[in-house]
């Protein structure tokens, strides 16, 4: 499967212009690619401000997405501000090329910036299973909850998408490889850089790394987009030997 990682900068709480940013990202993509991996809260930034920026399952950057699936041929992840009735969730959503759609709400939510107390935890590990891949959806804290990760459901490939600031980054570094080796599964980390509007910094170190905890794509900081192409079929041979 070929995997392309786009580590950006994020304009505070303008939906529009992160949009606008990543669409031309997008179609500057010339090679194939089965899925293309975005930011936590990548139309937003991590805002604790839901009401002014959040959006419905029906909402313009959801239709955005699906588009945006279906013209590519390609499935789109990443997460964002999503509003049910007087609640709001930090949804991971997955878009296939069909259009179909599948979601995971963050389920620690990171009490040091108060998140718990605007938006609702999530209740259930997800599993997505697209071209014969099960790939786990996680966001930022999730990766301090080993537990949560744990590979019952015999997956593939882990995904993390954050805003780690940089003060935290090494903490980031580890326990990303320690997912891979403890799950023996493919890790992707997908962060964002820059500042946000409370002058916290994002230095990337977006990364793949394999069952055996060697990196594929060591850690980034530029504003770039990486492609990686990940091998099932050697992962599973070292998960039977």
């Amino acid at each position: 499967m070929i995997v392309s990682l786009i580590q950006a900068p994020l304009v505070w709480e303008s939906p529009s212009e992160n949009r606008l940013y990543f669409e031309q990202k997008i179609k500057a993509i010339s090679q194939h690619t089965d899925l293309i991996v975005l930011p936590e809260m990548f139309s937003t930034g991590f805002t604790m401000n839901p009401k002014q920026v959040a959006e419905t399952m029906q909402g313009v950057t959801i239709s955005w997405l699906i588009e945006i699936a279906k013209a590519k041929n390609t499935a789109i992840t990443g997460s964002l501000v999503i509003q049910e009735e007087e609640q709001f969730f930090n949804r991971m959503v997955f878009v296939f090329p069909s259009g179909k759609l599948e979601y995971y709400d963050k389920r620690h939510l990171f009490t040091l910036a108060g998140e718990e107390k605007v938006y609702q935890p999530g209740k259930e590990k997800k599993i997505i299973e697209y071209k014969n891949w099960k790939i786990c959806l996680q966001v930022c804290y999730d990766l301090r909850f080993p537990v949560f990760a744990r590979n019952i459901e015999n997956y593939d490939l882990l995904i993390y998408v954050a805003n780690w600031p940089k003060v935290r980054i090494n903490t980031w570094d580890i326990l990303l490889k320690a997912r891979a080796v403890e799950n023996l599964s493919y890790v992707i980390g997908l962060n964002r850089i820059g500042l946000d509007d409370n002058e916290h910094e994002y230095i990337g170190h977006s990364q793949v790394i394999d069952e055996l905890g060697n990196y594929l794509l060591e850690p980034q900081r530029d504003e770039h987009v990486f492609h990686l192409e990940l091998d099932k079929e050697k992962m599973l041979e070292t998960r039977k030997n």
